[in-house]
């Protein structure tokens, strides 16, 4: 279950520009998410399948996962951050990750931070305190680091849904950081048109509830 790879620019001709979307690596029974770790916990994490027995992994503190690999690679710096030299790709249960879109709860109420109505602020202040997933919608980037107008979206796990995803939902975990360094050496030689990528494309949730409650954009509009 290795995760394929397609030229950058052909697939990028593809993506919504603009609007809140899901790009994703996805078949009917799983999807991929990104995360970057110092080596020493990816390396345990590879060969046991879980992130569960790790010294080093925090059960404690919120871990985010990333569906976009080109976010992933702006967060970490292509692998050259500070306990982010080693990506993972972590293949989940597609009935996992839609659970965790089920309860995402998103960090800002508003995109640029205001309220219109005091009540509304402390309604959703008691949603983000009780639930285990928070939501964010950040800007995407293009493979030298420029900020696009498309969102790309990171999901918080915590409590119940952090124990979930590590002894339910994950189905295998790959070391991609061989293959981002590769990709990498192409934009350092200005070679863009060599770079792959893992292949993604906007990802629906089977619940159109879901969509709306997390503000996906539709694909029609692009």
């Amino acid at each position: 279950m290795q995760i394929p790879l397609i030229l950058y620019e052909e697939q990028r001709a593809r993506w919504p520009r603009t609007g809140k979307h899901i790009l994703a690596h996805s078949d009917d029974e799983h999807i991929v998410v990104y995360q970057a770790y110092r080596p020493s916990i990816a390396q345990y994490a590879v060969e046991h399948g879980t992130f569960r027995g790790c010294d080093e992994f925090s059960l404690t503190r919120m871990t985010w996962i990333k569906t976009s690999f080109m976010w992933m690679m702006y967060r970490c710096g292509w692998a050259s951050k500070p306990k982010q030299e080693a990506v993972l790709a972590i293949w989940l249960k597609r009935e996992g990750f839609e659970e965790i879109l089920r309860q995402a709860v998103q960090s800002s109420l508003r995109e640029d931070g205001e309220v219109e109505d005091g009540v509304a602020q402390r309604e959703w202040k008691k949603r983000v305190e009780k639930s285990d997933v928070r939501l964010q919608w950040d800007p995407d980037h293009g493979p030298n680091g420029g900020k696009l107008s498309r969102r790309a979206i990171q999901l918080g796990l915590r409590r119940n849904v952090l124990d979930r995803f590590l002894d339910e939902w994950i189905v295998r975990i790959e070391d991609i950081t061989a293959l981002v360094k590769e990709q990498h050496e192409c934009l350092a030689a200005g070679e863009l048109h060599r770079l792959c990528t893992p292949i993604e494309a906007v990802y629906s949730p089977k619940d159109a509830a879901v969509s709306t409650s997390i503000g996906l954009d539709s694909t029609s509009d692009q």
